[in-house]
């Protein structure tokens, strides 16, 4: 079902409250400033990558008890290759363990691999892998296991979404013995350990994988330090604590079992609803704290705001460069210059997130921050711009060019995360200023309407990544065979730049090219980079030990609850 909104009321409202905002909200930059992947902040917070301690005996007399941790959306799957979702990785990462961990610091270090090599031309990895572990279902996790897991994110059966592009460039594996395993790529990739890192190859167990098929979702079988119990849509999902779990990686300081019984995931979407049942103690711990309520809470006693940023791809509004007149360079530079973004990020985030200028985020490997405060609105440039491209203005004050409106069709998902609907609102009443028409569309059919249609002008999305080879997915001529990229881009130039970036061995010139493809995209209005997210968590003060990894997830292996 398709909800469709005019927003015009609510437009008054918020444009009227940006331009009070905008003149004297600061806007905070303590997350630009740090050049960790994550950094945490609370009582309850631990630096990921401490290093790892025998728990002390309050920890040890604190064990057992359910954490109930409220989530913003639900999960379209824990199926780690089929999901999308960065709210599936927050369960997904307790279920699933990586052959290898990132450190804040961009080391890799071991997890289910014990050790690796690669060869000289780059194109193989050969890992050793743990002999003591074995997946929930009781089946070995083993080389087979690997080579299962890889080969059926490859194989177009199982419709993997993110992982597919984390995999590559691989094509296949060879079994060595039982616990080595090669992994063979079609070109070198600087990006390729990094990603196996990442949730989304998590290791899943074939032989529940092959028994439940599409299902395997709501049926998720993994190794890792909590086991999947249930799901009741759009309500809850619970994991229990693995008491075999005995491999931690680095990143957390127990190296066995968690110390929780199990965790209850609630869904609730609304914001209110979610931060209020923190306060009221219905949960222990709600995700992403509307920025009104993150002072709030960090001057109560009775609870603490845990944070990490987030790296990656900066919260983005990508045109559909298949659709005029959106094609036309000058067309999405008008919209470029009148969108104003500052009065966006300011209105609705109260100075608690920063604004985005770039493709990537600060933080990612080759971020360019020359690219800060590089462009300003000026409706002028906007409307002259138009002008050129013949647009006129019509009785209505909408612009017009042989019998046809200048239309926008902007398509954004519900429920209304981190105020993304209320970004088109405003953005909807700021080009009407120019004489463009803004159709708002709000779906929860995202995957038909973006993904397979194609049926917008510009879409919002993000993405946390440790690399910036994530750019290659949204960026590079997409395979008219396989989907679509959000941009549509089609620049042999920067086709070029985005495959030296992935093999360039030397990390200067490796950080030139993606500076050159963000002045590219930025300067050619290829996207609208809006905020940088800041994954926050408010929590009540009996929770302590939740940390995150190097991307800004949470990680429940040291998680206590005080009685």
């Amino acid at each position: 079902m398709k909800n469709r909104y005019s927003f015009r009321r609510t437009a008054t409202v918020l444009i009227a409250l940006a331009l009070a905002l905008s003149a004297c909200a600061t806007n905070n930059t303590a997350n630009n400033t740090s050049n960790n992947a994550a950094a945490n902040t609370g009582s309850g917070a631990a630096a990921a990558g401490d290093t790892k301690e025998t728990a002390a005996d309050d920890t040890a007399a604190a064990q057992g008890g359910e954490l109930s941790y409220a989530l913003a959306t639900s999960p379209d799957s824990l199926d780690p290759h089929r999901s999308g979702l960065a709210v599936a990785v927050r369960v997904i990462r307790t279920i699933y363990d990586s052959l290898v961990v990132q450190l804040p610091d961009n080391s890799i270090k071991p997890w289910l691999a014990t050790s690796w090599t690669v060869s000289e031309d780059g194109k193989s990895y050969t890992f050793k892998l743990r002999e003591d572990v074995k997946f929930h279902d009781g089946t070995p996790f083993n080389a087979e296991a690997v080579k299962y897991n890889f080969d059926r994110i490859l194989d177009s059966a199982t419709k993997a979404a993110n992982a597919a592009a984390l995999l590559a460039p691989y094509q296949s594996s060879e079994v060595i013995d039982e616990y080595t395993v090669k992994l063979n790529l079609a070109t070198p990739s600087r990006a390729f350990l990094g990603n196996l890192s990442q949730a989304l190859l998590g290791i899943v167990s074939p032989t529940a994988a092959k028994k439940d098929g599409d299902q395997f979702g709501q049926h998720p079988v993994g190794t890792g330090p909590y086991k999947f119990v249930s799901w009741q849509e759009n309500a809850e999902i619970k994991v229990a604590r693995n008491e075999s779990y005995a491999w931690a990686p680095e990143i957390v300081k127990n190296t066995g079992a968690p110390y929780l019984d199990g965790i209850a995931f609630k869904i609730v979407p609304e914001e209110a609803t979610r931060i209020g049942s923190v306060q009221s103690g219905q949960v222990l711990a709600g995700e992403t704290v509307p920025p009104q309520n993150i002072v709030a809470l960090k001057s109560d006693p009775n609870f603490q705001l845990l944070s990490a940023n987030t790296v990656g791809l900066p919260y983005t509004l990508f045109f559909n460069l298949e659709r005029a007149p959106w094609n036309d360079a000058k067309a999405r530079q008008a919209v470029k210059y009148a969108v104003d973004v500052d009065a966006i990020v300011k209105t609705l985030y109260l100075g608690t997130y920063d604004r985005a200028w770039s493709p990537l985020t600060p933080g990612t490997f080759g971020y360019d921050a020359t690219l800060e405060n590089s462009v300003k609105p000026d409706i002028e440039k906007a409307n002259a711009l138009l002008d050129e491209l013949g647009w006129t203005k019509g009785a209505d004050g909408i612009r017009e060019k042989d019998g046809k409106k200048l239309t926008l069709q902007y398509v954004d998902a519900t429920p209304n995360r981190e105020k993304r609907n209320d970004i088109a609102v405003i953005i909807q009443q700021q080009l009407k200023a120019i004489g463009i028409a803004v159709n708002v569309e709000i779906t929860k059919d995202v995957r038909t309407v973006v993904f397979t249609n194609g049926a917008y002008d510009l879409y919002g999305n993000s993405q946390v990544n440790s690399d910036p080879n994530a750019l290659y997915a949204f960026y590079h001529t997409y395979d008219p065979k396989g989907r679509a990229s959000l941009s549509r881009l089609s620049d042999p130039a920067i086709d070029k730049l985005l495959e030296q970036g992935l093999v360039e061995p030397d990390d200067t010139k490796r950080a030139e090219i993606y500076k050159e493809i963000q002045h590219y995209i930025v300067d050619q209005a290829i996207v609208l980079p809006i905020y940088v997210f800041p994954y926050t968590v408010a929590a009540a003060k009996s929770v302590e030990g939740i940390v995150f990894d190097s991307l800004g997830y949470p990680l429940f292996n040291d998680a206590t609850v005080k009685p």
